[in-house]
């Protein structure tokens, strides 16, 4: 925080200084033109006419400028509440350590210490259970007590306390969770109506606004930041519907589940995660936005749980290159890579290689806009999907499924004998028996297995390893080493040499685009 208002301040006034210079330059300017100026109009209202006439982009900057947060602060400080939650962990044998608020400097350190001392222990026995606590933040929505925070704040507690900014301590009920986007809402029951704050429009938050963060960081208590959104739609591989709002208001752990707001004191975003080297705030925030919580948190509401739509579906994205191997101009949409046999995709045909341009009328320009998409149509509903399949553009109709727990496959492979081929740089071998014994792969296990890569080959460019099968090469399956080889030569002298191939991982299918310019 000091950081940030140091450097709001230093541009406040040097933006001050600045305008006093030009005001003071501008009046000198005039003293040789006296003689001309009307009588009635003094030299100080010809240098205050001529400030405002060059200077209204700054002026315009100095108006914009919040004098002082403290309004907003005092406005909205009242509905932000502190979370403390309490859950069992095995207890260690010997003294007990002190335990300190989640996200404070010692827990990491005192943490590794007891992992430490626990994994000496000798012999069995029942474990002791002890009761550890984690602290975050939340907010009311209803001035009936309903209070939204992070899921991640209160997992697996048995015990949830919500303090009020007056210090007034309620015990809460878990009304549902919703693990995929970090959500959690809780219900406490007071005597008189609740200080409260409402949702914001996350979608006119833009790059550059003012933001500022109520929250508990490390357990010290209500704690007011503040800052600007640094970036929108964030990534950062926590789940598949990512869509974070970035800020560079300081936000630390204990924030976790509080507010952002913007200059109305409205919530527009739900701080959740930071990026840092050290444990500490660098100035990257992230916050879930707005217009995704209200919509979890409205349907946790009504039912406690979430209901989600399913396609079942494997994607990736369409890299530059696997863009110019399946005909498309540009880097857009998301190719399917494999379809789960009993899934909505197979009942309504749709095949690998396929590439998702558009779900209900909205385009799809990285892939992973399409869970989202997917995952917002209600089940039972049908929706119409638009591919580009083998160059030509085709509308879909699905009968969309309910989200259900995905399946993971593992396979231990090895290493065997097999045919060369030059042009890709790999020894490869059919499906043979023993070669599907020998690499730990399924019996019906079809295509054409990488038996050894050289260390220039192109397929190790695409992260291709020793035991990944080769199913297909463009739209023909492929089971013999040779049928590769001879695809790969005629792509090569095309005026678009890529190659793009299915390929098959611990029984997980993925495209790849080869560039065979470049072999």
């Amino acid at each position: 925080m000091t950081a940030i208002v140091s450097a709001n301040a230093a541009t406040a006034c040097g933006a001050r200084r600045s305008r006093l210079f030009v005001t003071v330059g501008r009046a000198a300017l005039f003293m040789g033109a006296l003689a001309i100026v009307p009588p009635a109009l003094s030299l100080a209202h010809v240098a205050e006419a001529q400030a405002d006439q060059l200077a209204p982009d700054q002026l315009a900057i100095e108006q914009a400028r919040p004098a002082s947060f403290a309004d907003l602060a005092a406005k909205v400080s009242p509905a932000v509440v502190n979370i403390s939650s309490a859950r069992k962990v095995a207890a260690q044998d010997g003294p007990q350590l002190p335990q300190f608020p989640k996200g404070s400097p010692f827990e990491e350190f005192f943490r590794q210490f007891e992992e430490q001392q626990g994994n000496g222990q000798q012999g069995g026995g029942h474990k002791q259970m002890r009761k550890a606590m984690s602290l975050g933040s939340g907010f009311v929505i209803d001035p009936t007590g309903y209070v939204v925070t992070n899921n991640h704040v209160i997992e697996e507690s048995t015990d949830i306390t919500v303090t009020l900014a007056d210090g007034t301590e309620y015990p809460a009920k878990l009304i549902g969770t919703d693990p995929k986007t970090d959500l959690a809402l809780l219900k406490v029951e007071a005597k008189a109506p609740l200080p409260f704050v409402p949702w914001g429009d996350s979608d006119k938050a833009r790059v550059g606004d003012w933001v500022m963060a109520v929250g508990n960081p490390f357990g010290l208590g209500g704690s007011v930041t503040t800052g600007i959104v640094s970036a929108r739609s964030r990534d950062i591989h926590e789940g598949p519907f990512d869509d974070f709002l970035q800020i560079d208001a300081a936000i630390n752990q204990g924030n976790s589940g509080g507010p952002t707001f913007d200059m109305n004191g409205h919530v527009v975003g739900i701080n959740t995660a930071i990026f840092s080297p050290s444990g500490g705030s660098v100035g990257i925030g992230f916050a879930i936005p707005s217009n995704l919580a209200k919509t979890v948190v409205a349907e946790l509401r009504e039912k406690g749980s979430i209901e989600r739509g399913w396609l079942g579906v494997e994607i990736q994205q369409v890299t530059p290159d696997l863009a110019k191997g399946v005909g498309l101009s540009e880097p857009k949409g998301a190719i399917i890579a494999n379809i789960d046999p009993d899934s909505p995709a197979a009942k309504a045909d749709l095949k690998p290689g396929d590439v998702v341009l558009a779900f209900n009328g909205t385009k799809v320009m990285e892939m992973r806009d399409l869970p989202r998409l997917v995952a917002s149509a209600d089940p039972g509903s049908t929706a119409t999907i638009d591919i580009l399949r083998e160059g030509h553009e085709k509308e879909i109709s699905v009968k969309i499924g309910t989200l259900r727990n995905e399946a993971v496959a593992s396979n231990d492979n090895e290493g065997g004998d097999g045919s060369e081929s030059a042009i890709l740089g790999a020894r490869l071998a059919s499906l043979t028996p023993e070669a599907r014994q020998a690499f730990g792969l399924d019996p019906d296990a079809k295509g054409v297995v990488i038996v050894d890569l050289q260390e220039d080959s192109p397929l190790v460019d695409q992260g291709l390893k020793v035991g990944d099968v080769i199913e297909r090469v463009g739209n023909a399956e492929v089971s013999d080493p040779a049928e590769i080889t001879r695809l790969a030569e005629e792509a090569r002298k095309s005026d678009q040499p890529i190659l793009v191939m299915l390929v098959n991982r611990d029984g997980r299918d993925q495209f790849i685009a080869v560039n065979l310019k470049q072999a």
